[in-house]
């Protein structure tokens, strides 16, 4: 049991980074039928909503503390970042160019919270420390990685199941640099947005202990915010909002379920014992899965440059984790602690007090006689 403990937040992040890469599938193909951007993302958290809500009135009915103006605050501003800035933003940019384009760029996100979790102290960073330069070198390597996996093709690897010249791939080469550049804005803007999410997240949840509710009023307020924001970006469209039983309405299903519910409440519970940086350093992994998923699935070709930087980012990630990891037991209180700690209560029990008492008492209640002794 006390090894799984120990890989169940690895497990749980690679989790996250799967649901994420099926969530760009589906998106971009939703996007491509002529979905709406901010429609999605409303429908997106109204079914987070619905399916988180009810977890958290059982749940979290012992722990959830009282609702103060400053949490509600903060959840506002929670459900502004991520919900509507950045996935709008991620959206859009991602028609702008395309999802292999938009998930490589989204991988400057560890960057980002890396050094925003060092500015607010969430994150330590010693100069003459090994370990910090292994998380430092590690956020850069994964960065990198992912630029290599987008920017150097190299030669084709032939392999059986592959063939060429895919449709995915035309459309991938079909990108203007303007659209590109655009879109790379947005997508920036919006992982810097989200960067500025997973920080608030974990400072919240030290004043918000409830991992579940927490989740359901991010994605309520997410519906709220968004749809004033759909609306006002949409007015005049009303049939933008219709939906039917195709790969639009399972797009907002999946997403609201394993990209929004699921996500932020298992992101959050990896917070409370990895902190910020840890969640974002397995974002580069996405890219990863879509490549192999892609490879597999549509036929895609595979080229040597993806697979040097796969390689690139699964050194770096691994580096960003042994960093982590001996904070992680620097932190933890060490095992002959916990024997000091338990060897200082016994003998606080135990300590006697000897109460000098000059006399004894009858049955009456009185005081006769002196020289005894009680013991406490």
């Amino acid at each position: 049991m006390d090894s799984f403990a120990k890989v169940k937040p690895y497990l749980a992040a690679i989790f996250l980074q799967v649901g994420l890469a099926g969530m760009d599938v589906l998106s971009k193909a939703s996007l491509n039928q002529g979905m709406s951007n901010y429609v999605l993302v409303v429908y997106r958290h109204a079914v987070a909503t619905i399916v988180m809500a009810p977890f958290a009135a059982i749940f979290d009915k012992k722990v959830r503390p009282k609702m103060t103006v400053a949490i509600f605050i903060k959840i506002m501003v929670l459900a502004f970042l991520e919900p509507v800035i950045d996935q709008n933003l991620y959206y859009v940019g991602m028609k702008y160019t395309t999802a292999t384009f938009a998930s490589a760029m989204y991988n400057i996100l560890p960057a980002i919270t890396f050094l925003l979790a060092w500015i607010v102290r969430l994150e330590k960073v010693k100069i003459k420390s090994i370990h910090s330069h292994a998380k430092v070198v590690g956020t850069i390597s994964t960065v990198a990685g992912a630029m290599v996996m987008t920017m150097i093709r190299g030669p084709m690897i032939p392999l059986s199941w592959t063939k060429e010249g895919t449709a995915h791939e035309q459309a991938t080469n079909g990108t203007d640099v303007h659209s590109s550049v655009k879109g790379g804005l947005m997508i920036t803007a919006g992982c810097f947005s989200y960067a500025c999410f997973i920080i608030l997240q974990a400072m919240t949840l030290e004043t918000y202990p409830a991992e579940l509710s927490l989740t359901a009023w991010i994605c309520l307020m997410g519906t709220v915010e968004g749809s004033i924001v759909a609306l006002v970006m949409e007015r005049g469209k009303p049939s933008v909002w219709a939906i039917h039983w195709d790969t639009k309405l399972l797009t907002a299903i999946y997403s609201g379920i394993v990209c929004s519910g699921l996500t932020y409440y298992i992101q959050g519970l990896i917070m409370k014992d990895r902190g910020p940086v840890f969640v974002t350093a397995f974002s580069p992994l996405c890219m990863v899965i879509v490549a192999g998923l892609s490879s597999f699935m549509f036929a895609e070709q595979m080229f040597f440059g993806r697979l040097i930087g796969a390689i690139i980012i699964i050194v770096g990630l691994y580096l960003v984790l042994w960093g982590k990891s001996i904070d992680y037991k620097s932190s933890s209180p060490t095992m002959e602690e916990h024997i000091e700690t338990s060897k200082s209560k016994t003998e606080e029990s135990f300590h006697h007090e000897v109460i000098n008492i000059d006399g004894t008492f009858s049955r009456d209640g009185k005081l006769h006689g002196s020289g005894n002794q009680i013991i406490v």
